[in-house]
Parts: C-alpha cells; structure tokens; sequence
C-alpha cells in the first residue's frame, strides 16, 4: 500500500480563476485595441481604393449624386477613353520602361556598395556610410531647382535616361541603408570558405553571397518598385510639356486632373487613377511574403 502511494503523481496546483480566464483568452484587452485599431486602418486604406475603381464605371451623374451608391452598370467606356484619348496606355508602358531600368541599377549599384561597406574595413568606410545615409534626410523638393540645371547641363533633359539616372541617385540612399544592415547579418564563414577556395571578391559577392541575402534584396526591390512608380515631382520637373510622348503615368493622370474641370471626364479620371493603383497592387499582393521575410530575416539570423 506504501508502494502504491509512493508511485502515485503529484498532482498540481490548480491555477487561480483570474490565471484561468487569462488563458482561455489570451488576447486580452489589449489585444483587441489593437486589432480594431488595424480594422480601422484597413477600412481607410481599403475604402478610398474601392470607391476609386467602382467610380470608374459610373456616370458624372452618379458620381455627384450619390458617392456611396454603385454603378448602374458595368461598362469599360471611361477605362477605353483613358487609354487612348488620354494616351495612359503610352504612359504606363513608359513608366514600366523608366522603373524597370532605374530599379535595376539601383539594385546593382546599391547592393554592391552595401556589401563593402559592410563587410570590408577601411578608411574612410563610416563617413561613405554616413554620406549615404544622408541622402535619406534630405527632402527631394529642396533639390528640384539645381537638379533641373544639373540635368540639362549634362543634356539629358527630357529624356528617359535622365529620370533613370536621377531615380537611381535618390533611391540608393535607402537601398544601401537597408541592404548593409542585412548583409551584416550573414554569416562571414561561408564568404572565406569560398576565398580559401580561389573565389574572387566579384565572384564570392554574385554567387555566395547575393543568393544569401534574396529575402533582403526582393523586398528593397519592391519598395524600390513602389516608390519609383508612384513618383511625381522628378518626373514633372525633368519630363516637360514638351515631350508629353515620353510622360510617366503619374503626369497622365495629373493631365487628366487638370482637364477634368474643362470636360469634366471624371469616370475617366478615376479609370486612369485605376490603371496607376492596380500594377503596383499586383505586384505587392504576389511578393507579400518575400517582402515580410526580408524585413524579419534579418533579426532572426
């Protein structure tokens, strides 16, 4: 009987009431704050997107008559009109042309300066740094007036090579801030490992260490994407009226803005606004996860 009393488990405690029904709900006050906090959010940046691309289908009428209510029907009039009155088709495609190669080199260029000054030491390494770091503090509409002489100087005025070279320019500070803190993160035994091998520095960089560091460079890219497309003021200042062919879309819409009050196409300013938002969407929605993994790989690693 002593036997059986010895080998019989201890039975716990049992937690008091408050501990109880904290866990069988865990969230907590708090945590509902926060989580009607981001419905919130979500309702103000959902809504405004919404009620643009349903707009998009409706009449002037309806427009000023009732904002809340929906289309009466479907049509695609407004997108055509946008597309080829208001030449938003051209435009897109130069947008895409501009971004495509401005993201590019700025990913080159940025990635590689991040790397040295992240995992080389010498002179002159911290102010370089610092000088890029820099650029992120310095608000681009101070600079627009220089930037417009600086640029047509160097005959690249109304070009698409200008914008490129001063897309790169203004998005590098970011990219090397980003990207340098992200390649501190690797870890150094794999990079001599491949330099006791016989890889050189340009070799070890491209294929060691870049696949390493995809997470951090995928999600750089997209913000990269996003802030290049969604880009305004550049484009206005170094795109005059005089090559409205080569204008980006953020012009077009802005043309078909100003040129509402006149024809008053307000379903086709809305269909423009549209054609802006939904690229860019698409692109965030299919690279979410990359972009999320990349802004926490670099804290787990």
């Amino acid at each position: 009987m002593a036997t059986d009393t010895a080998r019989k488990p201890a039975t716990r405690p049992s937690a008091p009431a408050h501990v109880r029904r904290r866990r069988r709900n865990p969230i907590g006050a708090f945590g509902v704050l926060s989580h009607l906090a981001l419905l919130v959010w979500a309702i103000l940046i959902v809504g405004p997107i919404l009620w643009t691309f349903l707009s998009s289908f409706k009449t002037n009428t309806e427009i000023f008559g009732d904002a809340v209510t929906l289309p009466a029907s479907f049509g695609w009039d407004a997108w055509g009109r946008a597309w080829e009155k208001a030449h938003i088709g051209q435009y897109m495609l130069n947008t895409v042309f501009v971004v495509a190669c401005a993201t590019a080199g700025t990913m080159l260029l940025g990635s590689m300066a991040a790397y040295v000054l992240a995992r080389y030491t010498f002179p002159g390494n911290r102010l370089i740094y610092f000088l890029f770091v820099s650029g992120m503090t310095f608000p681009v509409f101070l600079a627009l007036v220089p930037l417009f002489f600086v640029v047509k100087n160097l005959g690249l005025l109304d070009t698409h090579l200008g914008v490129i070279l001063v897309y790169i320019a203004y998005s590098l500070p970011f990219t090397v801030f980003f990207l340098s803190a992200f390649f501190k993160t690797l870890p150094t035994s794999v990079a001599e490992a491949a330099m006791m091998d016989g890889c050189s520095h340009t070799r070890t960089f491209f294929q060691i260490m870049v696949p390493m560091a995809k997470p951090g460079l995928v999600s750089i890219t997209i913000f990269n994407i996003l802030g290049q497309w969604n880009q305004y003021l550049l484009p206005i200042v170094l795109l005059t009226g005089n090559v409205e062919d080569k204008w980006l879309i953020t012009q077009g819409v802005a043309n078909i803005s100003t040129n509402a009050g006149y024809e008053a196409d307000w379903p086709g300013l809305f269909a423009a606004l549209s054609m802006a938002i939904v690229p860019v969407m698409i692109v965030y929605i299919i690279f979410q996860r990359q972009i999320q993994s990349g802004l926490t790989s670099g804290a787990v690693k």
